[in-house]
């Protein structure tokens, strides 16, 4: 991965190092914290791969290194004062020496609330690259209209399967319906953000 800005950090406050929060890059949960030296920081950037420096074993220390459960980094952050980074990784298994998810003993699932975001982005990819043979570029190539007419399809499916007390297909339609939804959304230039701050915003 590149990161240009290790010059600009301020390594001097704590004898050569700076805390480096490491935070899941899905779910947000914070992973851990250690420190880094510059040599670590340049470590972790050329491998992708989270290095700290271990003030106990006075030394690089590769998170994974022995248990190989690597923290494979997505990106680096570096906080207003220059002199603390948040790394953002995806987990290869736990994270703690005691076989917890986190180093504060927390759970580190993604909600499955959270797939909405990965999907809304999934169709913002289809929207700019559309590629051939996709269902959803047939959507955008059709248009409003077409689109519109789908989600108005799957909302009378879905109402058809609450009336029917048909749990099963209910589910599955008003899965439909949030999906060519948020198509919708994407076609006319919105994200399902937007829907969000709708609603906090009547919340009040």
């Amino acid at each position: 991965m590149e990161f240009s800005g290790i010059e600009q950090i301020d390594f001097n406050k704590l004898n050569g190092l700076v805390p480096a929060v490491i935070q899941d890059n899905s779910t947000q949960k914070v992973l851990m914290v250690g420190f880094m030296n510059k040599e670590a920081l340049q470590k972790t950037t050329e491998t992708g791969k989270v290095t700290f420096f271990s003030r106990t074993k006075n030394r690089l220390w590769t998170k994974g290194e022995e248990s190989g459960n690597f923290l494979n980094v997505v990106s680096i952050l570096v906080d207003c004062d220059k002199d603390t980074l948040l790394v953002k990784a995806n987990p290869v298994g736990p994270v703690c020496h005691t076989g917890a998810d986190t180093c504060f003993s927390e759970t580190n699932k993604e909600a499955d609330i959270q797939f909405l975001e990965y999907l809304q982005s999934f169709i913002d990819k289809r929207k700019q690259e559309m590629p051939e043979g996709s269902y959803t570029t047939s959507l955008f190539q059709k248009g409003t209209s077409k689109i519109s007419q789908k989600v108005g399809e799957e909302a009378v499916e879905t109402i058809i399967g609450a009336m029917a007390n048909d749990d099963e297909n209910f589910i599955y339609e008003a899965g439909d319906l949030i999906y060519h939804l948020i198509v919708l959304l994407t076609h006319k230039g919105y994200r399902l953000e937007d829907v969000v701050k709708e609603l906090k915003k009547r919340h009040k």
